[in-house]
């Protein structure tokens, strides 16, 4: 479980406003999460996290203390593109990312709450079916759908899932279970808090690819 308890996500503030450049140093540990389920269908997930995070470091970079939260970069992007926002910039990147995000916060919390099929329970299909259907099905065309309904049939043991958290050490899964519920304490909250902030700003898109 070390890969994710390495490089927790930190409390939000009374207000939620989440803090930009702690945000991305926590986000930018994520994408190797997604190579613990070993498929290389599940690339496409990893790149699209890791490109829009570049995208919103990019913008970040070009003033770190006008945009010292996520908030003001979305609200600053809104005053400054006008009618083409907010499919554009880093909003629209922070858009997709938060998704990416669930994806990952509805896979750890399945696990952690022991949903499982009874009939191979050593599998993770339902979990990550789960956290696919919740997150980012309703955002991909036909095509992206059949790639990750191939992506699933290699989707790794529980065991081994577990195995790759943990970095490759033997931890039971009573207690990686115990570091995954640590950790999406945080990590939840921040995830909430980037879809209440879309919500407020009526940023979201419904559009699919």
């Amino acid at each position: 479980m070390a890969l994710l308890m390495d490089n927790q996500f930190g409390n939000l503030p009374a207000d939620n406003a989440v803090n930009t450049k702690l945000f991305l140093e926590s986000v930018a540990y994520l994408p190797p999460f997604l190579d613990c389920l070993g498929s290389k269908l599940f690339a496409p997930i990893k790149s699209d996290i890791s490109g829009n995070i570049t995208k919103i470091r990019g913008v970040f970079d070009k003033d770190p203390a006008k945009y010292a939260t996520l908030q003001q970069i979305v609200e600053a992007e809104k005053e400054t593109h006008g009618t083409e926002w907010p499919k554009v910039g880093a909003t629209l990147a922070l858009m997709w990312l938060k998704r990416g995000l669930c994806f990952i916060q509805v896979l750890l919390q399945s696990l952690a709450d022991g949903e499982k099929d009874e009939n191979n329970p050593n599998l993770i299909r339902v979990n990550i079916t789960k956290a696919y259907d919740q997150a980012l099905k309703k955002y991909h065309g036909w095509l992206v759908q059949k790639i990750f309904k191939a992506a699933l049939l290699a989707a790794p043991y529980k065991s081994d899932f577990i195995k790759a958290l943990s970095k490759g050490q033997e931890v039971t899964e009573e207690d990686c279970m115990a570091s995954v519920r640590q950790f999406l304490i945080n990590f939840t909250a921040t995830v909430d808090a980037i879809y209440e902030m879309y919500t407020t700003l009526n940023a979201e898109l419904d559009y699919s690819v």
